[in-house]
């Protein structure tokens, strides 16, 4: 491979190995990843620690549990400390009295949980999850229609696009399953995309696009914008130096808990 692979990206081509396969032997993962064979036995161990998988002689296969569970609740034990400090940073950005867009996802569903009580503002929504995160004491929810999407637990389609049609925003949040110079910012499924691109066109103010390690240098299904199209990347502090290097030559800021607002 030309490019050297960060962990979680390895880890997340591994798990993507072993979905299609089921089995994999750590030869096979080291030509795949271009990396040694030792390399490859620290990724299993890690993920045999997180669950993901039971390590065999000479390889792995898929834990019963990981198999069996939902997929947005496999989405949501990664990356967890990045995830929810990506979504402590954004929740401080809104201000009060604003209407914000925030799209479905793990990271987007971290932002909802860190938003203050008693914020004055409007969150308006696809993230099934975020009905869960309010109570009485809480912001304005409203929760666009559509047809549920399991895979993401949000709703999606020509009903919940009409909506969001209605509606502008003074800022989003968007979380991305993928990010690349060339490709720009990705999502995998095209009813995701469609919602993407909508609260990205009736948004008034600044798209800050929220993404942790893992989403850097990764293409998903479908685009949804290209790079110099947001104001921000907010991500971890693993990402954000890489990133800040990459985007030198675009204006974009990014943002992570170690300085807090790059700008180039």
């Amino acid at each position: 491979m030309s490019k050297q692979l960060i962990p979680a990206q390895r880890r997340e081509r591994i798990l993507d190995y072993l979905n299609l396969h089921k089995i994999a032997r750590s030869s096979e993962l080291s030509n795949l990843l271009d990396v040694s064979e030792a390399t490859v036995r620290r990724d299993l161990s890690w993920m045999e620690n997180e669950g993901i998988l039971n390590r065999t002689h000479g390889g792995a296969v898929l834990s019963d549990d990981f198999q069996t569970e939902p997929e947005y609740t496999l989405r949501a034990k990664r990356q967890v400390p990045e995830k929810t400090e990506i979504g402590r940073i954004a929740a401080e950005m809104i201000e009060e009295g604003e209407i914000v867009f925030i799209n479905s996802g793990t990271t987007t569903s971290q932002l909802i949980h860190n938003i203050r009580s008693y914020a004055d503002i409007t969150v308006v929504t696809n993230n099934l999850s975020a009905a869960f995160e309010v109570n009485g004491n809480s912001f304005e929810l409203i929760l666009v229609g559509g047809v549920f999407q399991p895979k993401s637990n949000s709703v999606a389609g020509m009903f919940a696009v009409d909506n969001l049609n209605q509606i502008f925003a003074d800022r989003a949040f968007i979380g991305v399953d993928g990010i690349s110079i060339n490709q720009g910012f990705t999502v995998p499924s095209l009813a995701e995309a469609e919602i993407v691109r909508m609260m990205i066109e009736q948004t008034k103010g600044p798209i800050n696009v929220l993404a942790d390690y893992s989403k850097w240098d990764s293409i998903s299904n479908f685009v949804v914008a290209e790079i110099g199209q947001v104001d921000q990347i907010i991500t971890d502090q693993e990402l954000g130096p890489i990133a800040s290097e990459a985007l030198a030559e675009i204006p974009v800021k990014v943002i992570d808990p170690s300085k807090r607002n790059m700008e180039f």
